[in-house]
């Protein structure tokens, strides 16, 4: 019967979360209308969703009132064109959630930053957003038909590859538009998740809050653009605040005035970093911060002259800088220490 193949389920779910909020009291009759199905098609598939999480309902069984449930989805997609990131938001998104306050105000910032991000610098023409909430997760995917954002980096930096830009991206204050932007935007909302995957252009980059190692490589999704995703558990103690002061030396999160390198990021797995242009590169952009841990995890070895490079010649040109390392081995320590005595 072709009615009843408009009720697909996987299809209903794509809508069901706004239509149950803007029509709790005729549901029914407008999903009905919606898709041309029976009344009896109808209500089989809302039993079905309240089944799975999808809806509530209450009210009498001739006077049913239906809401979303525990399980909610909204997407949408939008021409990048003079795009204001704050009314989709508005409008569109946080009328049909229901998250702890803390997590609606990370989970807005990430959504404004990342819709921001699409419309000011991706060269697109469109972005899909995608907001989905579970009884444990609230999950955002934020997709732009653009540049690509490693290949926009490269471009507006000179870099020569996708591990270059994410070095650079996982540092932070990272902008191709200073004259607009402070480069907060990426960098923080992948510190409020507790998963964050970034997939551009056959290159994926992912992030795991309990994770120590940071940023690692995941398995790229075959499309153009810029795909963003991020997941905040419901339950997290993590504040947009807070988050914002682990960054800020002053503790207030006022200034955005420390960070972390991941030198892993310069390096294939059982490499040593053994030469000079990788010390600039790590020093690159750092004469920003007053603090800067440089993390050696996943580094076996290095070279006397990247030691130099950045702990000598770096330090010395730039001593508001505190260089921080971290994860070393005994040997890395004392290249370190030679090259700071020298």
């Amino acid at each position: 019967m072709p009615a009843m193949t408009r009720l697909v389920f996987d299809h209903l779910t794509l809508w069901i979360t706004p239509a149950a909020s803007e029509h709790s009291h005729d549901l029914v009759p407008y999903i009905e209308e919606r898709t041309g199905a029976s009344r009896r098609a109808v209500l089989a598939a809302l039993r079905k969703l309240q089944d799975a999480g999808w809806l509530t309902r209450s009210g009498t069984k001739a006077r049913p009132v239906f809401a979303p449930g525990s399980i909610r989805q909204v997407a949408r997609n939008y021409t990048l064109h003079g795009l204001q990131e704050d009314l989709p938001w508005q409008r569109d998104f946080a009328p049909h959630f229901a998250l702890p306050k803390h997590v609606e105000r990370m989970i807005q910032h990430g959504f404004t930053e990342l819709v921001n991000n699409a419309a000011d610098h991706s060269g697109g023409t469109s972005v899909t957003v995608s907001l989905r909430q579970t009884p444990t997760h609230v999950q955002l995917l934020v997709s732009d038909d653009g540049i690509g954002v490693f290949d926009r980096i490269c471009s507006a930096f000179s870099l020569e590859d996708s591990g270059h830009a994410m070095l650079e991206l996982s540092k932070g204050r990272l902008t191709s538009s200073p004259e607009a932007h402070t480069g907060r935007g990426l960098f923080f909302c992948s510190q409020l998740a507790d998963v964050f995957d970034i997939h551009a252009n056959n290159t994926a980059y992912q992030r795991r809050a309990w994770e120590t190692a940071g940023w690692r490589k995941g398995k790229p999704l075959p499309r153009q653009g810029s795909s963003i995703y991020m997941a905040i558990a419901l339950n997290t103690t993590r504040t947009l605040d807070g988050v914002m002061a682990a960054w800020s030396t002053a503790g207030d999160g006022i200034a955005f005035d420390q960070t972390v390198v991941q030198l892993r990021l310069l390096v294939s797995e059982g490499q040593a970093l053994d030469s000079r242009a990788q010390g600039r590169r790590v020093g690159s952009r750092l004469a920003a911060f007053k603090r800067a841990e440089i993390s050696f995890e996943g580094v076996t070895d290095v070279g006397h002259g990247f030691a130099d490079e950045l702990f000598r010649v770096f330090a010395r040109a730039n001593p508001q800088v505190n260089l921080v390392p971290t994860h070393t081995t005994p040997r890395i320590d004392a290249l370190i220490k030679a090259a700071q005595a020298s």
